[in-house]
């Protein structure tokens, strides 16, 4: 298989823990200019996922690079785990514990039915810890800096959440939504409306629109392919 990635490739990638998305971009471009010796050459991710977070991750190149915008307004997949009883500044495993809270009083029919009332579309406000811009500044600088910073909601829409194993205080889900919503909010209202409180300690995206982490190549995979045109 041939690659174009000046006209233009669109590539799937299994975005590995820990990594940033702009690593990734990184690690692509940096592979492109010294083995194929293209030092010029335009690339960018479609959606961002968290360093924390694994799973599909589209990068444009080229002349595709104009898709970028197309494939972010796509419709998310993702499959994840919540703990209940204890919040993070960052709503997820970035940040240590800072607050806990009793669970005894939840019962798994709550967490379903909680489950529910967060379907459909409604305004959610994103993590202070998040690339939000504030003023021209990014979210998470003012939040770093512990500077109180006023986020306004966004309106967002899930068109699936599905609660798939419950082993208290463990929570594991698969949600469908919308650009833009940040999974991690999710999991501070999630515990809020539970009158108690939650972080989300695994994610992972599956699918975005039509195309599927079945599609995605790890990178040292894909380098693979590359140096050695299979």
């Amino acid at each position: 298989m041939t690659y174009d990635f000046i006209s233009g490739e669109v590539l799937f990638f299994d975005k590995p823990y820990g990594w940033s998305s702009f690593d990734v971009v990184n690690k692509v471009r940096n592979f492109i200019r010294r083995e194929l010796g293209i030092e010029k050459l335009k690339i960018g991710h479609a959606g961002t996922l968290d360093p924390l977070a694994t799973g599909l991750l589209i990068l444009c190149t080229g002349a595709f690079t104009k898709r970028i915008e197309e494939f972010q307004a796509k419709e998310k997949e993702y499959t994840g785990t919540f703990i209940l009883g204890a919040t993070t500044p960052s709503f997820d495993l970035e940040k240590p514990i800072d607050l806990t809270f009793p669970i005894h009083h939840i019962r798994p029919e709550d967490i379903r039915q909680t489950a529910q009332f967060f379907t459909g579309t409604f305004e959610q406000v994103p993590p202070v810890f998040s690339a939000v811009k504030i003023s021209g500044k990014r979210a998470y600088k003012y939040a770093r800096q512990q500077e109180e910073v006023i986020i306004q909601p966004k309106t967002v829409t899930i068109s699936k959440f599905e609660i798939t194993r419950i082993a208290l205080p463990e929570v594991d889900f698969s949600v469908v939504c919308s650009k833009g919503t940040y999974i991690r909010a999710l999991a501070r209202d999630f515990g809020t409306t539970l009158q108690s409180g939650a972080h989300l300690t695994a994610l992972r995206r599956t699918r975005i629109g039509n195309f599927n982490i079945s599609q995605a190549c790890e990178i040292e995979a894909w380098k693979e392919k590359i140096l050695y045109n299979t």
